[in-house]
């Protein structure tokens, strides 16, 4: 769990909050949304204790090894005064675009957008480690994997958990439910509900890269900048 100052943590998100019932996708496109799916997560902020149990099960399912990680949880500095102190907490992890930066400056097409389920994941065997994907990625999580060399993020546990149609690894570990994952075409799957029936931020949505990664915020009345 990584500690940050109250300034940084509030100014790098970037955010947007997108109040309850505000349409996502116009209705021309929903016909071709029906076809695929579009996965996406919610990191519920006010559910969210820090525990980092979401961290630790994502390293040991996704064997991550010791000095990158695919998820982070920030901390921010302390709310009030002891004994009634509190923290608000954030998840920083693929945002899962559907417009995705690192997929236009691959070179090899390594960096790619799953079709049927709009994961954004990486061909090992296509990477050359090139690292533009992580020079372009305006949310930084992407990392070179340390014993493959190759470009590497969290995927949604695609190739472990998702192949077995379990939920990715941190929402199952989160003691607290703070964690809501499936399918945004759905309409009636929980991530798509809890979207319209909350209000949820996305951040950096001004660089245009549409991404899958909502958060509920912690202070209700405080819009991210």
């Amino acid at each position: 769990m990584t500690t940050c100052s109250r300034r940084n943590f509030v100014s790098g998100m970037g955010a947007v909050i997108l109040m309850t019932g505000t349409p996502l996708t116009s209705l021309a496109k929903e016909d071709k949304a029906d076809k695929t799916k579009r996965y996406a997560m919610i990191h519920d902020e006010t559910a969210c204790i820090g525990c980092t149990a979401c961290m630790d099960a994502c390293r040991d399912v996704n064997q991550v090894p010791q000095g990158v990680s695919r998820l982070e949880i920030l901390r921010s500095e302390p709310y009030g005064e002891f004994p009634n102190q509190k923290y608000e907490f954030f998840r920083q992890s693929c945002q899962h675009c559907s417009n995705a930066p690192c997929v236009a400056v691959c070179p090899t097409g390594a960096s790619f957008i799953d079709k049927e389920t709009g994961i954004v994941d990486v061909h090992k065997d296509l990477c050359v480690g090139c690292q533009y994907c992580i020079a372009v990625c305006p949310y930084r999580v992407r990392f070179i994997h340390p014993e493959h060399l190759t470009a590497d993020k969290c995927n949604f546990c695609r190739d472990t958990n998702l192949a077995k149609s379990k939920q990715p690894a941190c929402v199952e570990a989160c003691p607290t439910k703070a964690l809501i994952f499936g399918d945004m075409n759905n309409q009636t799957s929980e991530v798509a509900r809890k979207v319209k029936e909350k209000p949820v931020y996305r951040t950096k949505v001004e660089l245009g890269t549409q991404p899958n990664l909502y958060h509920i915020p912690f202070q209700h009345g405080e819009p991210r900048r």
